[in-house]
């Protein structure tokens, strides 16, 4: 008997060219502007107002999740953490002497 791989195993969630966090976050969007709708057409908006403002944000959502997915790659948000995460600069308030300085060993007794 063959056995087919699974080459799915360890890659990310990919969706119409939409990778990881991505997708995630254009679902998060087109609910939001949904919801958004919902609400506007509730409080006793005009429907042409409520449509045009789904079509329009829902447009540059879905330019805008996959302008920053061509751009930036599936590992962005990962990236952006690890930027803010890191010191921007390191203090060192040794001695200047101190640094160039060379330690003893201490010789241990056989």
């Amino acid at each position: 008997m063959e056995y087919t791989i699974n080459k799915g195993i360890g890659r990310s969630v990919e969706f119409k060219g939409l990778k990881a966090q991505y997708l995630f976050i254009f679902c998060g969007g087109l609910l939001a502007v949904f919801v958004l709708f919902v609400v506007m057409y509730m409080a006793g908006v005009g429907q042409t107002v409520c449509i045009g403002f789904g079509a329009v944000s829902a447009s540059i959502l879905v330019w805008l999740t996959f302008h920053l997915n061509r751009k930036y790659g599936e590992h962005v948000l990962m990236k952006l953490a690890a930027s803010k995460s890191r010191p921007r600069y390191i203090i060192n308030r040794k001695a200047l002497s101190r640094l160039f300085t060379t330690k003893r060993r201490k010789e241990t007794k056989r």
